[in-house]
């Protein structure tokens, strides 16, 4: 099979990438270390974000007209809102923004010139701060970023009822998204036990509230995780799979491939 992660290349078979008439497509899997519930890993975000690279690098493995790598993640990201619980890492915006700049920039710089940062971690300054860096390396090297964002309406209506909600921290969405492709990181038995907890998280951002705490998740996490399976995991990663493919698409030919910032709508 046609290795689809970037690191395992060796330096000449990078650089062989750029004489084919397959564009290469570098996609950057980017998340959060922080807690998910009692029942799901602390790294459950960069997870799926790889686990969508992945599956999108597989896909188009025999296409005649792209070739997509995963580059290695970065799984830490900027994760306020669990402040208090055990397991959260939180780096600073800026420093987010930094390496996503300096990775994206040492890549085109190279001239891969097409580049996605892939991101499951939706809390809003994080988000922004995705947003500024993919704005920062245009600025400089005039060259469009791809961005894929989950938390506009017109992509969460492809996804589930759950996170269309906004009750999908850790519940029924991203527990069975674990379930797909690491279920030995779950504590199923935990799992199991754990009851529904209705939290709107855009409604409760918009409301003014900034922690898991606050907004009443009193076990990190929101939305029915005892529902997960691994059968609606795999049919979820299909369709973030199919949202990635058509911005790498978009990026490449011309038309698109990244979603802009808006303005003044935290979480939105």
């Amino acid at each position: 099979m046609t290795e689809l992660h970037f690191a395992n290349l060796t330096s000449p078979q990078a650089a062989a990438l750029l004489t084919t008439e397959r564009k290469p497509v570098l996609l950057l899997p980017v998340g959060a270390v922080e807690p998910h519930g009692p029942h799901a890993p602390l790294g459950t975000d960069p997870l799926i974000s790889a686990g969508m690279c992945e599956r999108a690098a597989r896909r188009l493995a025999d296409d005649p007209e792209v070739r997509a790598l995963v580059l290695p993640a970065l799984p830490y990201g900027v994760t306020r809102f669990a402040e208090g619980f055990a397991g959260a890492v939180h780096v600073a915006g800026d420093t987010l923004h930094a390496l996503v700049v300096d990775v994206c920039t040492a890549v085109i710089d190279q001239e891969f010139r097409h580049v996605v940062v892939v991101n499951n971690h939706l809390e809003p300054q994080h988000i922004a701060t995705l947003q500024r860096a993919v704005d920062t390396v245009s600025a400089r090297r005039r060259v469009l970023v791809g961005y894929l964002d989950l938390t506009r309406r017109r992509r969460a209506e492809r996804l589930t009822e759950e996170f269309l909600a906004g009750e999908c921290h850790a519940g029924r969405y991203e527990t069975s998204l674990v379930l797909a492709d690491r279920p030995d990181l779950v504590d199923t038995e935990q799992m199991r036990e754990l009851p529904a907890v209705s939290v709107n998280l855009p409604a409760a951002i918009s409301g003014g509230q900034h922690s898991f705490a606050a907004m009443g998740m009193d076990k990190a996490y929101c939305g029915a995780p005892a529902e997960a399976t691994a059968a609606e995991g795999q049919a979820t990663f299909e369709v973030l799979t199919d949202l990635l493919v058509e911005v790498i698409r978009d990026l490449v030919r011309g038309t698109g491939g990244r979603d802009e910032p808006r303005r003044g709508r935290p979480g939105a």
